[in-house]
């Protein structure tokens, strides 16, 4: 493509859908409703396959490849055999709180994506606290999981969902002050601007950043290395192990919706969002998440689970103080004023800064102590 043609080609995907497309209010919200739901739910299957089939190539195993071409009707044969299972409820268990969890825990999901843009200018509401309304929103679910624990009257499932709200709090605080960085540099808090802002993206002018919220992150949607809420080989099955049939579906689409929501909010922050060349907006959008979930499987199958007193440790000793001086660092930065033409030497020196700070805070937090188990 020539330099002309792709100057055309941001100056037409630069400019924003207006806020009514594609008809009015009442259109907007039908049109963007039908959208993020059928989004989410194609996701969940499309990223379950890839998880799948992924894990079992890096296993040397094939994966599901039965069920249609190539394996691809698997997520949807399971998600139909689940649903044909028997609901069966525990009789000491609290009727009301076990059939609401599910449904608290999955709601928040999709509310997110009412201020994730797909183009610019395409999302249900583009708010000026976007990433705010985000990180409020979110911790909604643990208040679902911790009522899937408490209802089900077994101490198994109370523990995984005291250790979930335990993670929660925890790596809440490195995930924000992550977001910060990003929020300084662009000058909004609307997911949209921040998308806007990135004529570099902001992985590469704030690479530690990433790294500290993409681990938060994981940890809080308890993906592996850092699921110990569902630790079968201590807690059965954690916080939803009394749940079955369509119940227990719904628990598998939250968990796999959350690590969806997680990819998108790294790919707008960090990669871009919908920016790119040639292909269409929404279609960049899409292939950032699915290589940002990928990421997520490849550390899934490369490293081990870890304790509860090392996840723990990890939050206060590792991240947190990291995720300050990332901030105390980025801030510095801002306040110099560093001009759009040196944002290349910014990026060279940034990454170098992450990579002497996490050489150097890893050795000094193998001596303060990787946590400890309690007796």
């Amino acid at each position: 493509m020539a330099i002309a043609d792709l100057n055309i080609y941001n100056l037409v995907h630069l400019q924003p859908i207006p806020p009514d497309w594609p008809g009015g209010f009442w259109w907007h919200w039908l049109f963007f409703t039908v959208v993020i739901i059928g989004f989410v739910l194609t996701m969940v299957m499309g990223v379950i396959y890839i998880e799948r089939r992924g894990m079992g190539r890096m296993q040397s195993r094939l994966g599901p490849n039965r069920t249609g071409p190539f394996g691809l009707l698997q997520p949807v044969a399971d998600a139909v055999k689940v649903l044909l299972k028997e609901n069966i409820v525990p009789d000491a268990a609290d009727k009301l709180v076990h059939w609401l969890a599910p449904v608290i825990a999955f709601a928040p999901v999709l509310m997110i994506f009412t201020v994730i843009p797909f183009e610019n200018g395409a999302l249900l509401a583009d708010l000026n606290i976007g990433i705010l309304y985000i990180v409020a929103i979110s911790s909604v679910s643990t208040v679902g999981i911790f009522m899937a624990g408490w209802g089900s009257s077994n101490k198994y499932s109370l523990l995984g969902a005291m250790r979930n709200v335990a993670a929660i709090v925890s790596y809440e605080i490195p995930l924000v002050l992550a977001i910060v960085g990003v929020v300084l540099i662009a000058g909004s808090l609307s997911l949209n601007q921040i998308v806007v802002a990135q004529g570099i993206p902001f992985i590469l002018l704030q690479p530690l950043g990433f790294l500290l919220f993409f681990a938060a992150g994981c940890a809080e949607i308890n993906r592996s290395p850092f699921d110990l809420m569902e630790a079968d080989s201590e807690i059965v099955a954690g916080f939803h192990t009394e749940y079955s049939g369509m119940k227990f579906a719904m628990f598998y689409l939250v968990e796999y919706a959350e690590a969806v929501a997680i990819s998108a909010i790294i790919a707008t922050l960090f990669l871009g969002g919908w920016r790119g060349p040639l292909l269409p907006p929404w279609l960049w959008f899409v292939i950032k998440v699915i290589i940002v979930f990928f990421v997520m499987v490849w550390t899934r199958t490369t490293l081990p689970r870890l304790r509860i007193d090392q996840l723990m440790a990890f939050a206060w000793k590792f991240l947190f103080p990291m995720s300050l001086l990332n901030l105390f660092i980025t801030a510095l930065q801002v306040l110099a004023g560093w001009p759009t033409e040196l944002w290349w030497l910014m990026v060279m020196v940034n990454i170098a800064i992450t990579a002497t700070m996490v050489l150097i805070w890893s050795k000094f937090f193998f001596k303060l102590g990787r946590g400890r188990i309690e007796v």
